[in-house]
């Protein structure tokens, strides 16, 4: 048998054993929590539904606060900050990174950035965040779908989100950070950091955007940490390009000179 025959019937026995689910969605099959023909993908015909969602329209920017409170950690992680801040203290206030200093801090100091705004984009079964920092883009889905195991998720930076809202308040739950970003003054977690976030409008002040975020780590945390932004709203803002690695062009050497100019 020629050997492109027996491709071909190979794929066609592999389609029937999964019961034809990938090769109709395009080779992904559907999400756990979703059935074939369901979810984000499928948007068509539920436009008409997000006018029923609150009015988040515009550019958001952070309001700037007083200080925040320090995580109670526990264990190794309390050792590693304690070693952490004695470091940054014995270098002048440098703080030794272990990443690009172009890379973004992803979740959850993401959504505390100052002076960058943030776009909130309404879609049938997701909420898109776009930041003007990084030109970074955060998905929440809200078509039903749940997280992947743990085990099998690849850690990001912005982790998996999924949501669902509780009239107008979007509450959005978040795992699968890259352990390796701090998600708070030099405090590091575990692969079992959970983030909780409700995001609403304030109803005293419409103008207002109320982030309420809630960080949980039975590895790292003694207890959960809580920390609450709002956002101010800027209706025809826009969000303008941003390329950090333009400006990264200088090799540094271990001194932290550039060598050359």
């Amino acid at each position: 048998m020629h050997w492109t025959r027996k491709i071909a019937l190979a794929c066609a026995a592999a389609c029937l054993a999964t019961g034809g689910a990938q090769a109709q969605s395009g080779g992904s099959a559907p999400p756990d929590g979703l059935s074939e023909g369901e979810g984000a993908g499928f948007a068509k015909g539920h436009y008409a539904e997000l006018d029923a969602m609150p009015d988040w329209g515009g550019v958001w920017f952070l309001n700037r606060g007083g200080p925040t409170a320090q995580p109670k950690l526990k264990g190794k992680y309390q050792t590693d900050w304690e070693a952490w801040r004695a470091d940054v203290s014995a270098n002048d206030g440098v703080e030794k990174r272990n990443r690009s200093n172009c890379a973004p801090p992803g979740m959850p100091r993401i959504m505390q950035l100052a002076q960058y705004p943030y776009e909130f984009i309404f879609s049938p079964g997701r909420v898109t965040i776009n930041q003007e920092a990084w030109m970074q883009t955060r998905t929440i889905w809200t078509d039903g779908r749940e997280h992947p195991p743990l085990e099998e998720l690849d850690p990001t930076y912005m982790g998996h989100s999924v949501g669902h809202w509780e009239g107008d308040t979007l509450v959005v739950d978040t795992i699968g950070a890259l352990d390796m970003l701090p998600f708070a003054n030099g405090a590091l977690h575990s692969d079992k950091f959970r983030i909780t976030e409700r995001i609403h409008l304030d109803p005293a002040k419409p103008d207002t955007l109320v982030n309420e975020m809630v960080m949980e780590d039975p590895d790292a945390l003694a207890e959960p940490f809580k920390a609450t932004v709002t956002y101010r709203r800027d209706r025809y803002g826009v969000l303008y390009e941003f390329q950090c690695s333009e400006n990264n062009r200088n090799p540094v050497n271990l001194d932290g000179e550039t060598e050359f100019e």
